[in-house]
């Protein structure tokens, strides 16, 4: 395999460049094969890699390139005005870099919408493939993770599309997880089989009429984390609504359980002598691990890292992004969609 290229978007996000490099220099270490380009303002970056990377070997810092860029796209910019307007962003820059052959994947904490959209016109969809969608893994309760799409690339899908989207979702969770017959589900108001839209239960006789994935039925918001599935599918609006409604869940009952520890001096001693006891078992939870929504169904790897994530979980999405151009993910899923279609026209 050729030597594999990372774009990432150096300027996107909430916490600025800096939580950018700190993954980087980390990510030099765990992939000593892998080259990078950072795309910003070149001053900055310099100045930051030079004070955080002094420890750097000569041969990893050379494995850093800057491309300079003149804009940013902010998290409020309107997708459609970024497309005319910010050419030159170093969103923008990272998703051509993908298109002109210079880079493999590509990584960024910036606008959702934004990124979208030029990755859809730079990139254009696979051959075959109706809609690219959103995929993120979810943690679940056999300490493993789930994968969740759409997140929100397609609020309104049809069946046809909820059933690619559950063969693209198969074909992830068999390369990025070593799962060889995934258990797919779509995320329905009830298990039974008269509950639910219409488009639901389209998707549902075209994924139990497949041979191409192994469908389970469907699954109840209850059910998200309790690992009844590797890959549930749903459209966007309804994907993006669940996520962030469980992440505002997790956020409140965990400032609600830290303002409760620090009440107490006792109750802040009990929880340290549990956690160090319990420390691995709990690894799992940790959301750093679970940073990075692929958008699949593209000519090239993009992953959208969360706008305040950390050094560590901009690393995590790193490592998605890398596993992902390492597969030939792209390749795979087109190969995947390309055999369902011919057989269907059988």
């Amino acid at each position: 395999m050729a030597k594999l290229t990372l774009a990432i978007d150096a300027m996107g996000g909430d916490r600025g460049p800096s939580i950018v490099v700190a993954a980087l220099i980390r990510a030099l270490q765990s992939f000593p094969e892998v080259d990078f380009i950072l795309t910003g303002d070149e001053p900055r970056l310099k100045a930051l890699l030079n004070r955080e990377a002094k420890h750097l070997k000569a041969t990893d810092r050379a494995r850093i390139r800057i491309h300079h860029t003149t804009q940013i796209v902010q998290m409020d910019d309107k997708p459609s005005q970024c497309l005319r307007h910010k050419t030159d962003s170093s969103m923008r820059i990272a998703i051509d870099l993908i298109a002109e052959g210079d880079a493999q994947a590509c990584v960024s904490a910036g606008n959702t919408g934004a990124l979208m959209a030029m990755a859809y016109l730079r990139l254009k969809v696979l051959p075959g493939v109706l809609r690219p969608a959103l995929i993120a893994p979810i943690p679940n309760e056999q300490g493993g993770q789930s994968l969740l799409l759409d997140l929100g690339a397609n609020p309104q899908c049809d069946a046809d599309t909820l059933f690619q989207f559950g063969v693209m979702g198969s074909v992830i969770a068999q390369e990025l997880t070593g799962i060889s017959e995934p258990r797919i589900a779509l995320l329905n108001m009830g298990t039974e089989e008269i509950k639910g839209p219409d488009v639901v239960k389209q998707a549902a006789l075209l994924l139990a009429n497949s041979k191409h994935v192994h469908y389970q039925g469907f699954i109840e918001g209850s059910d998200l984390f309790a690992g009844k599935a590797d890959v549930i599918v749903c459209d966007g609006f309804t994907g993006n609504i669940a996520l962030k409604s469980c992440e505002g869940m997790a956020r409140m009952v965990y400032d609600h359980l830290k303002r409760s520890l620090k009440s107490h001096w006792l109750s802040r001693a009990l929880v340290w002598l549990l956690y160090r006891r319990q420390r691995k078992a709990w690894s799992w939870l940790n959301p750093d691990q679970y940073n990075g929504a692929s958008l699949i169904g593209l000519r090239g790897v993009v992953v959208k890292s969360h706008g305040n994530a950390s050094a560590n979980a901009f690393y995590s999405a790193i490592e998605h992004a890398i596993a992902e151009a390492e597969s030939d993910l792209p390749k795979r899923i087109h190969d995947r969609v390309e055999q369902v279609l011919s057989e269907q026209h059988t």
